[in-house]
């Protein structure tokens, strides 16, 4: 690595890193979890879908943990450090320390760029060095922790904004019980926020050439040549086809056949690549026999709502697939063990704790003429599991009442969401 374009690029990223952001950037949530994690000595890793706010979330971390003191920082996002090797950290920690002094704290972004950093981490974490870092790779960022960080590290995923990050973002209050106009504008927001999604910088510009370009990068960049596929078409294809399918199941054999791929194994790899990048999530079939659940098909979920509007066929964006959607990101960004149900009936969402029922939720737009058979969905789901209630998220409806012994919850998906 060039010393002289190493120290061009330090000085300017330091610069860019440092400065004020544009007004109306507002704090995440991840940063009450960050919080606690900066209290343990761990190397703190924050992966995520590209441009979902994780390097805006490090200077967030920088300005409210780190205030004035010193932190060295480093974007290997950066097309001039695409010849940075692992062999390059002792270079750049000399640099860092000839040009600011020496810190204790690194803030590197977009880490996964070099094979082998998890080499320098570790070197440096076991002399007390505090490392906060990003990635947009899950596989990579997980293979490379479990391998050379195990029990070193605490991990944090970022998602594109939540309905309360949003309702900030538009400058809407969320009180706990709010009045009659303040409802009005939440449910406003909440048709919006199911139109255009969560996704920092579209939100901001509302430009549809942003998401075609992140697309674009995520296809090509992450996963065609970071994985060194060959057949490009088949790709789009089935991302085409996953986006147009979301909140459905998905079979692995149909869709080899479909694509023209070598075998089923080879479109479960193709889908786990789109998830470890943040593109699409998988939830398996719940069942007490592991096998049986390895083998059920599996349903797919989309990263954000503008990607679904941007990418699929008009036919398929379905109010009530979009709000189930929306449902299950709002599970994955509270951390939950998700699983379906599939017996003679489906139910959308089964919660686990340490791999046990313990939650059962159903979403629907409306249960007006709908309400025997989202009631029946929800009640096997409850009886298979021995749970005493369930829940069934709706778009305006709000009572409680118990059917055969069960007690039913029935909420609007945008209170829900405030909770």
């Amino acid at each position: 690595m060039d010393l002289q374009v190493l120290k061009e690029i330090i000085r300017e990223q330091k610069a860019v890193f440092e400065a004020e952001g544009p007004e109306g950037l507002i704090e995440r949530e991840a940063l009450k979890k960050v919080s606690e994690f900066l209290k343990l000595p761990h190397v703190l890793v924050i992966s995520g879908l590209r441009r979902s706010g994780k390097s805006t979330l490090l200077k967030q971390i920088h300005k409210n943990f780190y205030g004035e003191e010193l932190v060295y920082y480093l974007n290997f996002e950066d097309e001039r450090l695409i010849g940075f090797e692992a062999g390059d950290f002792n270079l750049l920690y000399e640099t860092f320390i000839e040009l600011f002094g020496k810190s204790q704290v690194f803030f590197f972004d977009e880490i996964q760029n070099v094979e082998g950093w998890e080499l320098f981490v570790r070197r440096m974490y076991e002399r007390g060095f505090k490392f906060i870092i990003t990635g947009s790779n899950s596989s990579f960022l997980s293979r490379e922790l479990g391998t050379r960080l195990t029990g070193r590290y605490v991990g944090l995923e970022l998602y594109p904004f939540s309905f309360l990050e949003f309702l900030k973002f538009k400058g809407i209050p969320s009180p706990k019980e709010p009045l009659t106009e303040e409802r009005g504008l939440i449910k406003g927001a909440f048709n919006e926020y199911l139109e255009k999604g969560g996704i920092p910088e579209y939100l901001r510009f509302e430009n549809a050439e942003l998401l075609k370009t992140l697309y674009e990068n995520i296809l090509y960049k992450d996963i065609l040549v970071r994985y060194g596929l060959g057949d490009e078409k088949a790709l789009r294809e089935l991302a085409l086809y996953l986006f147009s399918n979301y909140s459905s199941e998905i079979n692995y054999s149909k869709l080899q056949k479909m694509l023209g791929l070598g075998s089923a194994n080879t479109v479960k790899n193709y889908i786990g690549y789109l998830e470890n990048s943040y593109m699409v999530f998988t939830i398996p079939k719940y069942d007490f026999s592991l096998k049986k659940q390895i083998y059920a098909p599996k349903k797919v979920y989309a990263i954000d709502s503008a990607f679904i509007n941007l990418i699929s066929f008009k036919f398929s964006r379905d109010r009530g697939r979009m709000l189930e959607n929306l449902v299950f990101l709002e599970l994955k960004r509270r951390n939950m063990e998700l699983y379906y149900h599939r017996a003679r009936k489906e139910c959308d969402f089964i919660v686990t704790e340490n791999e046990k029922p313990v939650e059962a939720i159903q979403v629907t737009m409306a249960l007006t003429g709908n309400r025997e058979r989202e009631y029946g969905v929800l009640l096997e789901a409850l009886e298979a599991y021995g749970l005493e209630k369930g829940l069934i998220l709706t778009e305006t409806e709000e009572f409680e009442e118990t059917i055969r012994g069960k007690k039913i919850i029935v909420k609007p998906i945008w209170k829900w969401l405030l909770e």
